[in-house]
């Protein structure tokens, strides 16, 4: 890949971000549920990344093989995710997160939504050029590490639906309403479809370097896991949500929050409590 060839992808892909951005931005102005704005984020990064990747195609770049790779793993990603968001905000008036920002922002509300999203939309740059990184790579046998890169994003995805299916069972349950879900894999991890998520973006740093030096441009592509752990571990993702959690469960919250990992699936701490 040439500097030119880079930039080009570079400038493209945050262009067409930023435009998806400024519709889920008129959605949630239009409707008042801020659980579409994901829906958009969801849909649009898997277009633009598999867009971006296809492009590999055009330049008879790389292995076709690891082009199709990473674009189906993108795009399987992108479908199983999307649907399930969109069974979700079907479901709420808005979501909990944004909806907590919007009243801090009081007035300022559309200006403050305008900027958050533009915001998406920078951070998601490193997460798309992973996937056209990792496909435009010039090596053209299929290594072991593709492999890898291939079985790690297939359990991400499998991880992260069986994650959000175990949630949505358990909220179904009569009397659960007002209980949060310490069941099945969430025994394990506060977030363990926020772990799944993240380790998904891997996969296509693994496509994407190159250990004999011949490719320096994929060891950009641990950008997109990277910019996902910041995402979900400091901003957008488990501060708010467990912010929201604790008010509306309050020490029942704090006793589970004390016993199982945040982030990385680790068996439950033992409870000191006494009989």
């Amino acid at each position: 890949m040439s500097v030119s060839i880079f930039l080009i992808l570079l400038i493209v892909v945050s262009v067409c971000l930023s435009l998806i951005m400024m519709v889920a931005w008129r959605i949630e102005r239009r409707t008042g549920n801020a659980g579409w704005v994901d829906v958009c984020w969801t849909f649009g990064v898997g277009a633009v990344s598999a867009a971006a990747a296809l492009a590999a195609l055009s330049q008879q770049q790389g292995s076709l093989v690891r082009v199709l790779l990473a674009t189906g793993l993108m795009l399987l990603w992108s479908l199983r995710l999307g649907a399930h968001l969109v069974r979700r905000t079907r479901g709420i008036t808005d979501d909990p997160r944004y909806h907590k920002m919007k009243e801090d922002w009081g007035a300022d509300a559309s200006k403050g939504m305008f900027k958050l999203l533009q915001g998406q939309a920078l951070v998601s740059v490193p997460l798309a050029m992973s996937v056209a990184l990792a496909a435009w790579s010039p090596v053209t046998v299929f290594r072991p590490q593709d492999a890898l890169a291939l079985a790690v994003g297939l359990t991400a995805i499998a991880g992260e639906g069986l994650a959000d299916t175990q949630l949505r069972a358990f909220r179904a349950i009569p009397g659960n309403d007002d209980r949060f879900c310490d069941a099945g894999l969430w025994s394990w991890s506060r977030h363990p479809n926020y772990f799944f998520e993240w380790s998904g973006w891997l996969a296509y740093a693994l496509f994407a370097i190159d250990f004999t030096g011949a490719y320096h441009w994929g060891w950009l592509a641990l950008g997109g896991a990277v910019c996902m752990y910041w995402l979900l571990n400091h901003v957008s993702g488990i501060p708010p949500l467990e912010d929201h959690m604790l008010k509306k469960y309050g020490d029942r919250f704090r006793v589970y929050r004390q016993r199982t990992s945040a982030f990385l699936p680790l068996p439950p701490a033992p409870s000191h409590s006494k009989d």
